[in-house]
């Protein structure tokens, strides 16, 4: 679990509700349900417009991301290549073919296999890092939808506030009805704004930041796949791919 992000949101929707108490007012006015629907569904519309549907969908599946991050391979990957790099010294590249099946990741299991393969190591560097280039693209792509959400948003809720505003014109006549009118069209406001700001926008700097990490520890790897390639020493190999991690 992430804590800071958990923190981090709680702290945010409860500075705004603590402040509304200390200018007077009640938090019960800042429940609107209209307002939210309007905001809220007018700004996943416009997502899913915007967006192909397997994009979208990634985008979702990596809404975890943000308070369950994937799990950090850094250190695992290190004791594993170096153990690959001294048998490969000691028996032969071959013989970390025994290797193979108890590879869960798929990019793992193909770097291995390549070296395994005796591709040369420049050209191992350019077929791993060609993975790694469409992987983060495809990533990034469906991490900005909440991006996209964060522009989106706030127009989507100056939309419910005209619309707000509208309602209270048709009613001038009525003064009964004028409260809940112009409430939609400044809350409207607030959930647009703040929906942008406290959640879609900082999800989506969150979910960049855990890509640049995943991009990062496949970097390390062919790093040290490219170095038992090359017949460097194992401890040069794990030397250089701590160096990642610091």
């Amino acid at each position: 679990m992430d804590r800071i992000s958990l923190i981090g949101i709680t702290l945010g929707v409860a500075a705004i509700l603590v402040g509304q108490v200390i200018e007077g007012g009640h938090i019960a006015s800042l429940v609107q349900p209209t307002a939210f629907l309007i905001v809220i569904g007018g700004t996943l519309g416009a997502v899913m417009l915007q967006s192909p549907l397997p994009v979208f969908r990634q985008g979702i599946r990596m809404t975890k991301w943000v308070f369950v991050p994937p799990t950090s391979t850094h250190v695992e990957l290190i004791r594993q290549t170096a153990s690959w790099s001294m048998t490969a010294r000691k028996e032969g590249l071959l013989s970390l073919e025994a290797q193979l099946p108890r590879i869960a990741d798929p990019f793992v299991r193909k770097g291995l296999q390549l070296l395994i393969d005796g591709v040369e190591p420049q050209r191992l560097r350019e077929v791993l890092e060609v993975e790694i280039d469409a992987w983060a693209a495809q990533m990034r792509q469906a991490a900005r939808i909440w991006e996209a959400a964060g522009g989106y948003a706030p127009t989507i809720g100056i939309l419910g506030a005209v619309m707000g505003l509208i309602h209270v014109m048709e009613n001038l006549s009525d003064p009964s009805k004028l409260g809940a009118g112009i409430a939609v069209a400044f809350v409207a406001t607030i959930y647009g704004v703040g929906s942008a700001n406290l959640i879609f926008l900082p999800m989506s700097k969150k979910l960049m930041a855990h890509i640049a990490t995943a991009v990062s520890q496949r970097e390390m790897l062919v790093d040290g796949l490219v170095g038992i390639a090359n017949g460097d020493n194992p401890r040069i190999i794990e030397s250089r791919m701590q160096g990642y991690v610091a």
